[in-house]
C-alpha cells in the first residue's frame, strides 16, 4: 500500500506491520492532505512515508530519477538529484551541507543501517561529494555550530512553480507527535513566506549531469 497523500508510489521499505498503525498512518496522510503547505513524513533513512498534495505540487517539475525522487528518499533527492536545484535556491550551502550534517549524525549513531550506508557509497562514488564529507563538512560544522544539523526552525530559499509563490522561503518545522515518533517516523513542513522578490525572478537552471550525479561545487570553510 502506499500512503502518500499526493498519489499513488511505491511502498517505502519501513511501514509497520501492525493494523492498527497502518490505520493511524492513513488516516495521518487526510490530515497532512488538508495542508496548504508542502508536508512529509520520512523515517531515519529519509524514506518519504507520507507527502501531502502541497509537497507533490512543490517538487512537480522535477524530471525522473531512478533513486532520487523526493516522494522516494528526500535524502537523496537534496543530494543526488540534478534538478535539486531549481526548487532548493542556494542549493549547496542552504540544503546540501545541512543534509550532509545531519547524514553524518544519523549514520554515526545508525551504523547499521543498510539503507543510510548506501547512501554513504553513493557519497564515495562522487570525489567532490565526498570531499565534502570527509574534510569540508566537518569545519563547516563547527563554524555553523552543534546545532548544524538540526532542520527545526531554519528558514532557506525555494522556487515555487506556482507563480504566485515564485522565489521566495520557508521555514522548515519539525511537528512530530508520540505516535508517529514511536514508529520511528519524522514529520517536517515547509512554511511558505510570502514572496520578497519578484515571482517572475530567474530559477536557478538545472545542474550538469556528470554520470547521473548531482556535484558540490564548492565547500565552504571558515578558511575559504
Amino acid at each position: 500500500m502506499a500512503y502518500q497523500a499526493g498519489g499513488q508510489r511505491s511502498a517505502p521499505r519501513s511501514l509497520p506491520a501492525s493494523r492498527e498503525a497502518q490505520a493511524y498512518l492513513q488516516d495521518y496522510a487526510a490530515l497532512l492532505d488538508a495542508l496548504s503547505f508542502p508536508s512529509f513524513v520520512v523515517d531515519r533513512s529519509w524514506d518519504t512515508v507520507l507527502a501531502n498534495s502541497a509537497f507533490e505540487t512543490l517538487f512537480r517539475e522535477v524530471g525522473p530519477h531512478p533513486t532520487a525522487m523526493p516522494w522516494d528518499n528526500f535524502l537523496r533527492f537534496v543530494l543526488f538529484h540534478p534538478d535539486a536545484g531549481t526548487v532548493l535556491g542556494d542549493h549547496e550551502t542552504q540544503w546540501c551541507l545541512p543534509m550532509l550534517a545531519h547524514f553524518a549524525v544519523s549514520v554515526e549513531r545508525h551504523s547499521h543501517d543498510h539503507q543510510l550506508q548506501s547512501v554513504r557509497r553513493d557519497i564515495a562514488q562522487d570525489p567532490i561529494m565526498d570531499a565534502a564529507f570527509r574534510q569540508g563538512l566537518p569545519h563547516w560544522i563547527r563554524a555553523m555550530g552543534e546545532y548544524a544539523f538540526e532542520h527545526d526552525g531554519s528558514v532557506r530559499p525555494l522556487f515555487h512553480p506556482d507563480p504566485r509563490w515564485g522565489a521566495t522561503e520557508c521555514r522548515i518545522v519539525g511537528e512530530t507527535p508520540r505516535a508517529l515518533r514511536e514508529l520511528g517516523f519524522t514529520r517536517l513542513t515547509l512554511v511558505l513566506r510570502e514572496a520578497r522578490r519578484p515571482a517572475a525572478a530567474p530559477r536557478r537552471p538545472a545542474r550538469e549531469r556528470r554520470g547521473g550525479v548531482s556535484h558540490l561545487s564548492v565547500v565552504r570553510t571558515p578558511e575559504n
